[in-house]
């Protein structure tokens, strides 16, 4: 679902403040996994692997466009509310810092456990989103998200189950 923010206008009264939530959430987990992906190509020698991090790099970074033009849609100012936190699922500032440091195995083990946890908490609040928000735009595009995220971690799933010795 590609939105695009020149044609939208505010509709406050569709989004809830679940909607709210999720959305000021998702942008900034998508973000630092977003930063991880980048870093994939420098210090990565699995080709496979850096070609699953630059998919799922662009992958979020649509979602990142839709997720900040859902926002503008709702009305609600953009206070980046969960800046500069670690929550469960997001890539912590930490873990950015060990996989700028790592190459080779070091970093797909940061890179494939980063995802992983990025992917299913994806998966958990997208999951909350859909019964529970107001608006049509936000559960659609939820739903868009969960299924991007099972895809991924079943190919993740497949990549390091025939990488294992």
């Amino acid at each position: 679902m590609r939105l695009r923010r020149r044609l939208l206008t505010p509709r406050a009264a569709a989004f809830n403040v679940t909607d709210t939530a999720w959305i000021q959430l998702m942008i900034p987990m998508n973000g630092r996994a977003r930063l991880l992906t980048g870093l994939a190509p420098s210090r990565t020698a699995a080709p496979a692997l850096a070609d699953l991090a630059a998919r799922t790099g662009t992958r979020l970074e649509r979602e990142l466009t839709d997720l900040r033009a859902l926002l503008d849609l709702s009305g609600t100012p953009d206070t980046r509310p969960h800046e500069g936190h670690d929550v469960p699922g997001m890539v912590g500032l930490d873990t950015l810092r060990k996989a700028e440091k790592a190459k080779g195995e070091q970093f797909e083990r940061i890179l494939t456990d980063g995802l992983r946890a990025h992917l299913a908490q994806t998966g958990r609040l997208c999951a909350s989103e859909r019964p529970s928000g107001g608006s049509e735009e936000a559960k659609a595009l939820a739903a868009t998200i969960a299924g991007s995220a099972g895809n991924a971690v079943r190919e993740l799933d497949r990549l390091t189950a025939t990488s294992r010795p």
